[in-house]
């Protein structure tokens, strides 16, 4: 394994690299998570492929000091950055917050991608409040005072629970990441910077059917946090495969090893 970094604009970009393989992979990797969380990965697949994961903003050491979101054309420039063959197809993997980055590469660079492998992906639904939060002046004013003075929202996540409005297993997510303060200014800093990534899922599942490219999913059956049918959409379409096993939001898991690299070979 080696641990890199790059200059881009002000910033510098954190990034992993695990194995030697000629096929290129990829890694995108989930919410409050960096680009270490694949590296078990690489004992079943670096003579296969050779990974690439960086760290998001606000994650991991990479240190994000633009002003500016992290865009799609961003991901672009730091992935030309770390590979520059730019001639050789690359297959995308992706978890849960990197999903929904993944799906918007695939969007944007379909001539790019031979195939994207999504685990428990964000971006299959447009949550209210991430829109509301992140796409409007007002809400993302209220969202920043809601992250310094979170009393209110604790209330009322509360009530809703006792009332069993929203899944227990949701409620404990939540508060994992909002009962510490420094969380919560990360998760201010991390869903705003990452606002402008908005994959059309309508449009992606058209690419992949004209362009021939593969688009896999693996959800667990008992995740209440990216639930299954969200990825309905996508059902019965040709080169897209959709598989739920046994387990819950957390799979990018060397214990689920084996599902995942099922999945690159769907």
């Amino acid at each position: 394994m080696q641990q890199l970094s790059l200059a881009y604009k002000s910033s510098h970009i954190n990034y992993y690299v695990f194995g030697s393989g000629d096929e290129i992979l990829f890694c995108l990797h989930g919410y409050g998570e960096d680009g270490s969380s694949f590296a078990f990965l690489e004992k079943e697949l670096g003579k296969m492929y050779t990974l690439y994961a960086i760290d998001f903003p606000f994650h991991g050491t990479t240190a994000w000091i633009e002003k500016q979101p992290f865009t799609m054309n961003d991901l672009i420039a730091v992935w030309h950055l770390i590979q520059q063959d730019q001639n050789k197809k690359i297959t995308v993997l992706a978890y849960s917050m990197g999903g929904r980055a993944a799906l918007d590469l695939l969007q944007q660079t379909p001539e790019k991608i031979k195939c994207i492998a999504l685990i428990a992906p964000d971006g299959l639904r447009v949550n209210f409040w991430y829109w509301i939060t992140t796409q409007t002046a007002f809400g993302n004013k209220a969202f920043a005072h809601t992250m310094k003075n979170p009393y209110w929202f604790f209330f009322f996540l509360n009530t809703v629970g006792k009332l069993k409005l929203y899944n227990k297993s949701v409620i404990k997510f939540v508060h994992y990441y909002l009962d510490d303060a420094e969380q919560r200014i990360q998760l201010y800093k991390r869903w705003t910077c990452m606002r402008k990534m908005k994959p059309d899922l309508f449009l992606i599942k058209k690419i992949c059917v004209e362009k021939n490219i593969k688009l896999n999913f693996l959800f667990g059956k008992y995740d209440r946090i990216i639930l299954s049918k969200r990825a309905d959409i996508f059902k019965n379409a040709k080169n897209i495969n959709i598989k739920i096993i046994e387990a819950g939001h957390q799979l990018l898991k060397e214990k689920y090893t084996k599902e995942i690299i099922a999945l690159l070979n769907e």
